[in-house]
């Protein structure tokens, strides 16, 4: 019994040992980067001048690999089977990590189990968007118009259970109406067939939003998150009609479950030396998305645990069924 309990104590020293010497040693080749949109993007761009700071610091490069489809499924499921050697990194989006697992009825993921947190990456908040011959220059107005004449209001989507199809719902919800969703495969023509007049509103991130507004082609009635966004003072969150209304999309990196705990902390503080560096945070805001650093991987695991109960119980309220 004593010689068993002794060896038990050599082999765990020898596996602390050696987990301490891949953290010291980490990282001695290229990184790599999943991203589960098309390369092109603004989540592509976003996650290639993070990657390229974060390889800087850590003396490797990274490597961005785009794999895009299925819904975020495709990139995260190729992450989660990766091998959890701290060599490959999931920038997960909302719908990976909290939507997917409340619409689909199986994943070839487990978005709780699969995944180690490393540290919150950006957030970017959607404006909801209407033609400029809506008379309503508000979210309170637009319910107005709506409840005043049911169904002449419809709004371009990207599906019933993605993003804006969900949101749509849950407003229609809270509001008391009935938006009518046109969804559509490529939200490109939903936003041409809003500036054409041919839907009245729209929901967008704040980088697709911004160029038209500049232009006066959509007037921004509310923003999804809890607080105005900076630069955009004038448009209301949805939050001031609806309280504690704060839906946004986000970014956070993640590694397949099992990554030694010494290389997800040194990973964390490298990302929030990027996040935190000045070019950075300027290229970012530029573009629409917002950080302050990359928090803990503990909170950014609770942030990730918070949205997921969030739109746990928007599904639920809306009625939304898994398939």
């Amino acid at each position: 019994m004593m010689f068993r309990a002794l060896t038990m104590l050599v082999l765990l020293g020898a596996i602390v040992c050696d987990a301490q010497a891949q953290a010291q040693t980490w990282p001695d080749r290229p990184i790599r980067f999943i991203v589960t949109q098309a390369a092109g993007g603004t989540p592509d761009i976003i996650a290639r001048l993070i990657g390229e700071k974060f390889g800087k610091a850590l003396g490797q490069q990274v490597v961005v690999e785009n794999r895009p489809g299925g819904g975020n499924v495709i990139g995260a499921q190729a992450a989660a089977r990766s091998a959890p050697d701290g060599y490959t990194f999931l920038f997960a989006t909302a719908a990976a990590l909290v939507t997917n697992p409340h619409t689909f009825k199986t994943l070839p993921y487990d978005a709780e189990k699969d995944f180690a947190p490393v540290g919150t990456i950006a957030r970017v908040p959607f404006f909801v968007m209407a033609h400029p011959s809506i008379e309503a220059k508000n979210l309170p107005e637009l319910i107005a118009l709506e409840k005043a004449k049911p169904g002449s209001l419809s709004v371009a989507t990207d599906g019933q259970r993605n993003f804006s199809g969900m949101l749509t719902a849950w407003l229609s919800k809270l509001g008391g109406v009935n938006l009518t969703q046109v969804p559509y495969t490529a939200m490109p023509q939903g936003i041409q067939d809003t500036v054409a007049g041919r839907v009245q509103v729209v929901m967008l991130a704040v980088p697709s939003a911004a160029p038209f507004m500049q232009r006066g082609q959509l007037r921004a009635l509310a923003t999804s998150s809890a607080s105005k966004v900076p630069g955009f003072d004038q448009v209301t969150p949805i939050a001031e009609t609806y309280p504690g209304f704060d839906f946004i999309g986000w970014f956070v990196l993640v590694a397949p479950a099992g990554t030694p705990a010494d290389i997800i902390e040194k990973a964390n503080r490298t990302l929030d030396e990027v996040l935190k560096d000045p070019e950075v945070k300027e290229r970012m805001q530029k573009v629409g998305f917002y950080s302050d650093g990359a928090g803990t991987p503990q909170s950014t695991a609770a942030y990730i645990r918070d949205q997921y109960n969030a739109w746990g119980k928007v599904v639920k309220e809306i009625g939304l069924q898994k398939e």
